[in-house]
């Protein structure tokens, strides 16, 4: 795929890899099913048949079977006639070898691509150039002396979006479709070597039906609602949708680690693919985020909650306290006092946990709605309400 090394792979790279299945084999496998096949799930269980068909479909063969018979094929005739008559000598020799070599290529790699880079005199800046969304961003840099054939600028944490640089380049542009704050990279052979924060609003309240890869902004919105047509589109899709009511700004200087939400939500469609109710809430700091999950009762399995630099999954996890029923448009209360975040419905407590990396200052909130929602109050303040961000009912 070409989309780096697995180890950095975010959920949102799994969501497109699960897309791209299923466009190439017409086989849905959940973003949470190959996120445990690729070990970000922790689970006992080898994949099922059908995951492993599915993948060696579309990896270019025939099925799990054929798959596993051609690569063993290839590598029984190369090891039984090179690498097994000899074991006693090669083993001792490749590990000498592999060491100097090792080695050598570090010292090499260091000197010929590292030693010749300053940072400080490498300039690296980026603007948007209209306001509102979408919106096109340039990037301005100047690259001094770098010679590599690997440079890039990464747009935001996918590492799947980035953008091949040439070394005597000078200017580039990127587009991005949704609001938020977003920290751009300039990477040279695979090393962050300048960062620069892009800050893009959404001029209020904005409503997205988020399609891949270009989402459908909502323009007419009474309230915090979807107008019906909307809606009507939605249960229309033959694939899963979600809707999101975004508001991103520079707010007054809120800590995101100490702060408190209340608000009522409702969830307006149950049928088919959105029978589980899936809504997130996501507070959007300077430095990271908090995705706050729920669901009706019988989903929790599916659902993670993310602080930070902490994310627990339904599936190591009981997140059933979470699994509420939104469509009778409850109160829920949220509160992060010094990195622990405290999730209430009425006054009763659903669910604690605590992180480590701060999320930085509140510049954002969103709602996500697997089908479709609405918001009907919103109440967005520090710790003693001194400093409002957002007061609205509707």
């Amino acid at each position: 795929m070409g989309w780096g090394d697995t180890k950095n792979w975010h959920s949102k790279v799994f969501d497109e890899l699960s897309d791209a299945i299923q466009a190439e084999t017409s086989v849905l496998l959940s973003s949470t099913t190959l996120k445990r096949v690729w070990g970000k799930v922790n689970y006992d269980s080898s994949p099922s048949i059908s995951t492993l068909n599915a993948l060696s479909q579309f990896a270019g063969y025939i099925n799990w079977r054929d798959f596993k018979s051609k690569i063993n094929a290839k590598q029984e005739n190369w090891i039984d006639k090179n690498i097994k008559p000899n074991l006693r000598i090669i083993v001792p020799s490749s590990v000498l070898l592999a060491i100097i070599f090792i080695s050598l290529f570090s010292i090499i790699s260091i000197n010929e691509k590292y030693t010749n880079i300053d940072p400080t005199k490498i300039e690296f800046s980026c603007h948007t150039i209209v306001e509102g969304i979408p919106n096109s961003v340039l990037f301005d840099f100047n690259l001094n002396t770098i010679t590599s054939d690997s440079i890039y600028i990464q747009q935001f944490w996918d590492e799947t979006r980035t953008i091949k640089i040439k070394p005597e380049q000078k200017q580039a542009t990127g587009i991005y479709y949704y609001p938020g704050y977003f920290r751009a990279k300039l990477l040279v052979d695979g090393t962050i070597i300048k960062e620069n924060d892009l800050f893009i609003k959404s001029n209020g309240w904005l409503a997205t039906i988020d399609y891949t890869p270009i989402p459908k902004y909502i323009k007419q919105i009474e309230g915090l609602s979807l107008p019906v047509s909307s809606i009507e589109e939605i249960k229309e899709s033959a694939q899963p949708l979600t809707s999101t009511f975004h508001y991103i700004d520079n707010f007054k200087e809120v800590s995101g680690d100490n702060f408190k939400l209340s608000t009522r939500i409702k969830n307006v469609y149950n049928d088919k693919w959105a029978v589980c109710q899936n809504t997130t809430i996501i507070i959007v700091g300077t430095k990271s985020a908090l995705m706050i999950p729920f669901a009706i009762s019988g989903c929790s399995s599916n659902m993670g909650i993310m602080m930070s630099d902490v994310y627990l999954s339904g599936k190591e996890h009981d997140l059933s306290a979470l699994a509420i029923d939104l469509s009778k448009n409850p109160k829920l209360k949220i509160e992060v006092v010094n990195k622990r975040l405290t999730v209430f419905l009425k006054n009763r407590e659903l669910f604690s946990g605590t992180y480590n990396t701060t999320i930085g200052k509140i510049v954002g909130i969103r709602y996500r709605f697997l089908g479709a929602g609405e918001i009907n109050e919103v109440k967005l303040s520090n710790l003693s309400e001194s400093e409002i961000i957002i007061d609205e009912s509707f």
